[in-house]
């Protein structure tokens, strides 16, 4: 039986993909349907085949789950940035969940049990940072939104129950002041205009707030009202001007101009203050970054004897965290800002056993290793969403550390990881937490031991 596009087939949802789209068969042809359901049945209609899958558009429920709510949400279906708005909450955890352990069962040798998905108490509102594009819809009026997925078109944003509701009062006024102001914004195709992005970070803990407006240019109209208008209306701590003249994917610009404040915001994690500069990553969920790191320090199970290294560390978030259980610490991180923010950090906090080192992770760790012959007891990673390079399992499998803490954003490319090192490591455990509630993302913790010799 050929699946043809523009056909319609009644189908039943038999499980869900890593996007928490739903899945079904049509004579043993897999075809991947958003905002379908696991356990129900759908009429769809084929919107696009591949040569081993296909592409469905749901267009009835003829047999509706129980977990499937109604969404709050007008635009999510078009943004894609909370794929699993329509369903229950709790069911939510156990679809990430079950994706983790999918992977984890076709992959590694050892079959662990994952555990249940540790869920946020308040799962609104929670992102600390928001990144709004600049640029003129089909009416030629100037907005600030999302990206509609998978394109570059703008979707007008409206109350979304992902980002601070601060960060949204910010970029409404903005909005409105660049209209009032006739302020121009950036265009894709003819790569003129000057307002491409509103980014806005906040303290979660100390409320404060960090503007960044990015821009094709050096110079904004009415820049010192605009900035004072922030100031008084939304008690901004800092406004920086970034400047990004670049054809290019990547908001930010290399350079940054203070136009207020000391362009740093401060939050607290835990028991520690961390200094937040515009380039810097920082967990987009502080809530659940410190169950997270809670949870890892925990499974660790370290000890006052260790030397830890802390992969991939950020401004020393993680690090900082586990200071205070073992005797050293190494973070390392290539980003140079970041380092410099990681040292301030520790400054900050008064943490002397801690190193922060900038440079490409693999180089770092070799020369610690073979050069400063420094090996550590354990070794925390906490990589992009591509994993750990080859260089680094290699040096984690030569140096042979008693314990991995595997901290993921992305539990495809963990579970290829921790399949290389099972060759010396027993997986011990692994605790997905949810650090973005309603999306398909699910963050995860792995503790994995160096296996006794027989």
């Amino acid at each position: 039986m050929e699946i043809k596009k523009n056909e319609e087939y009644i189908v039943n949802i038999i499980d869900y993909g890593m996007e928490g789209e739903g899945i079904a068969k049509i004579e043993n042809f897999t075809v991947f349907i958003p905002n379908a359901m696991k356990g129900e049945k759908v009429k769809i209609l084929i919107v696009k085949v591949l040569s081993s899958y296909a592409y469905g558009k749901l267009l009835e429920i003829i047999e509706q789950s129980p977990y499937r709510i109604e969404s709050d949400c007008a635009t999510y279906q078009r943004c894609g940035g909370c794929s699993l708005r329509h369903i229950d909450y709790e069911e939510t955890l156990n679809i990430k969940q079950n994706m983790v352990q999918n992977l984890v069962s076709k992959t590694l040798n050892k079959n662990v049990k994952v555990k249940p998905t540790i869920g946020m108490g308040n799962p609104y509102h929670y992102r600390n940072k928001a990144q709004f594009p600049v640029g003129i819809n089909k009416q030629n009026e100037k907005v600030v939104g999302v990206f509609a997925k998978r394109t570059h078109e703008i979707i007008p944003m409206q109350d979304c129950f992902l980002q601070n509701t601060m960060s949204q009062e910010i970029a409404f006024a903005i909005q409105k002041f660049i209209i009032e102001k006739d302020i121009s914004v950036y265009n894709e195709e003819t790569r003129e205009g000057l307002l491409r992005h509103i980014v806005i970070k906040v303290g979660i803990r100390t409320h404060e707030i960090m503007c960044i407006l990015v821009v094709n240019g050096n110079k904004i109209p009415y820049e010192q009202e605009l900035v004072e208008m922030l100031v008084k209306r939304y008690n901004v701590k800092t406004v920086v001007k970034n400047i990004n003249t670049k054809n290019t994917n990547v908001i930010l610009g290399e350079e940054n101009i203070v136009l207020h404040g000391d362009g740093y915001i401060y939050d607290i994690l835990g028991d520690y203050t961390f200094k937040i500069s515009p380039m810097s990553f920082y967990q987009v969920n502080p809530v659940q970054a410190e169950v997270l790191y809670n949870i890892a320090i925990e499974m660790a199970n370290l000890s006052k004897e260790d030397i830890l290294f802390d992969l991939y560390c950020g401004i020393g978030t993680i690090g900082i965290f586990a200071s205070s259980y073992v005797k050293k610490v190494y973070g390392v991180e290539i980003v140079e800002q970041a380092i410099y923010d990681a040292k301030e950090n520790a400054r900050i906090n008064q943490i002397e056993n801690i190193e922060f080192i900038a440079g490409d992770v693999e180089k770092v760790l070799t020369n610690l290793i073979e050069k400063k012959q420094v090996y550590p007891d354990v070794v925390m990673v906490d990589p992009p969403r591509k994993g750990l390079d080859n260089t680094t399992i290699n040096n984690i499998l030569a140096v042979e550390p008693k314990k991995v803490v595997y901290i993921s954003c992305n539990p495809a490319t963990m579970v290829r990881d921790m399949k290389l090192l099972e060759e010396k490591y027993e997986v011990n455990e692994i605790q997905p937490v949810d650090m973005f509630p309603f999306t398909s993302h699910v963050e995860c913790v792995a503790v994995l031991s160096l296996k006794e010799l027989t």
